[in-house]
């Protein structure tokens, strides 16, 4: 059973920096496209980040680019999103995604295992 779980959320001011990690426990000798999601307050889940096996291929949501960067450590089973320029409207709970597959997941695509997410919250 493949799990995911998710940490280092919680408050920030405008402008500030957060890093979220997701740890893939359970199947982990297969390799695992990974993505992040959010779910803002009274809104849908919306599509964050996702990064390929090797990490050579990523793809962001155009509000993000040039502000959050994911990244993988695969000997940890650890994918990372960093998270500078923090805006009020980024304010959302995070999941982290998976499939078991080496090519990135688009925006779209319908990842088979989730975390529980973890609550950002930028306000000043």
């Amino acid at each position: 059973q493949v799990r995911l779980v998710e940490s280092g959320g919680g408050w920030v001011r405008p402008g500030g920096s957060m890093r979220l990690s997701c740890t893939v426990s359970g199947r982990t000798y297969t390799p695992f496209a990974m993505a992040w999601y959010r779910q803002p307050p009274g809104k849908q889940r919306e599509f964050v980040a996702a990064v390929s096996w090797s990490g050579g291929s990523s793809e962001y949501r155009d509000s993000v680019k040039g502000r959050f960067t994911i990244s993988r450590n695969n000997s940890e089973n650890t994918v990372l999103l960093q998270m500078n320029n923090l805006k009020p409207e980024d304010t959302a709970v995070y999941i982290c995604a998976a499939d078991q597959q080496t090519t990135m997941g688009g925006p779209q695509w319908q990842y088979p295992h989730w975390g529980q997410g973890t609550q950002v919250t930028v306000s000043s």
